[in-house]
């Protein structure tokens, strides 16, 4: 969608959802359009500026998008760096809007404009291998201080995410969407996925979901969803949080990493951040490369949803190295 068409789309609905929250719009900027709309917003009245989120349809409810907010403040209180939400006029969290164009109604959110670049980027531009390992250290005790907010935590009543569990990873219909069926795999290929699959639902269900080891997780804290400022690194885009394992969190960080000759280093750090804010025993360790394999599935289900993503390129390569990772698969646990 080009820059015209999407400020036929989108921006009106920005412009009405912005009516809902106690500010004097100057200007609206779209940040990105991707499965959310995101627009930056700056208030004339003290130049405070906001990032207003237009939520795809069908993937949350309004109950579920309360939720998130209820654990993002609960991660401000415990000192995580974290976007700090904007509530509406009435108070609430959301505001309804039309999309007249798509015929769709759509959740329209706030946060506070946070300064900073992405990880990724910063990381993408740099050859410096002692940044790398600085940084992949500092997510590790994040990820560790938010796994210890987490597992002290009980959730209100009326909260509600969804989650990623043995269904919600490896179910029959698993929350990112089948894998196995994604058009890259043959008939054969699909079999070695699905048989793997199964061995996998084995694994999660012997390892099981203590509070110790399961609960609220960002499910997709990536270089791409970190945000660098200073010497702080802010955790933002919770659109995917979830109950979960913590393994899977981590996984998740390091996935982007896996081609890295450096993966090892790389992994080494975030487990060394990661024990100096919580205890991690080494047959925690030890599921990692598991759930480096799960989150190489789900990602696939993901793509197999998302046709409008071009990966033609890349996908039969990805898909090569995700069944030896299938083939040589033996359960940790």
């Amino acid at each position: 969608m080009d820059k015209a068409r999407i400020d036929e789309v989108f921006t009106p609905a920005a412009v009405e959802a912005l009516k809902a929250f106690p500010i004097e719009p100057d200007g609206l900027e779209l940040v990105a359009l991707s499965e959310n709309v995101t627009f930056k917003v700056t208030d004339r009245r003290d130049g405070e500026a906001y990032v207003l989120r237009l939520h795809r349809p069908g993937y949350h409810t309004l109950e579920e998008l309360n939720s998130e907010r209820v654990w993002t403040r609960a991660l401000a209180e415990a000192g995580i760096a974290v976007p700090i939400p904007l509530p509406t006029r009435g108070g609430g969290d959301y505001a309804c809007v039309p999309v007249p164009a798509l015929g769709q109604q759509r959740q329209a959110g706030m946060t506070r404009w946070i300064e900073g670049e992405l990880l990724a980027d910063v990381l993408g531009r740099s050859d410096d291998p002692d940044l790398q390992t600085r940084c992949f250290e500092q997510l590790g005790a994040i990820e560790a201080a938010m796994h210890n907010q987490s597992s002290g935590w009980r959730p209100p009543p009326g909260f509600a995410r969804h989650a990623v569990d043995r269904n919600g990873l490896m179910g029959d219909a698993p929350f990112w969407g089948p894998f196995w069926d994604h058009p890259v795999f043959t008939p054969g290929e699909r079999a070695l996925a699905i048989e793997t699959r199964d061995r996998l639902r084995g694994a999660m269900d012997r390892y099981g979901r203590d509070p110790s080891t399961f609960g609220m997780i960002h499910a997709d804290l990536h270089d791409g969803n970190l945000l660098v400022g200073g010497d702080q690194l802010t955790v933002i885009d919770f659109d995917d949080c979830a109950f979960g394992w913590h393994v899977y969190d981590m996984a998740v960080a390091l996935w982007h990493q896996r081609q890295s000759p450096r993966f090892e280093t790389i992994q080494d750090a975030f487990v060394r951040g990661y024990r100096t804010r919580r205890d991690l025993g080494d047959d925690a360790v030890a599921l990692i490369p598991m759930f480096l394999l799960v989150r190489g599935l789900a990602v696939t289900g993901w793509l197999h949803q998302r046709p409008e993503i071009d990966v033609s390129r890349t996908i039969r390569a990805s898909a090569d190295r995700l069944l030896a990772q299938c083939e040589s698969f033996e359960a940790p646990c």
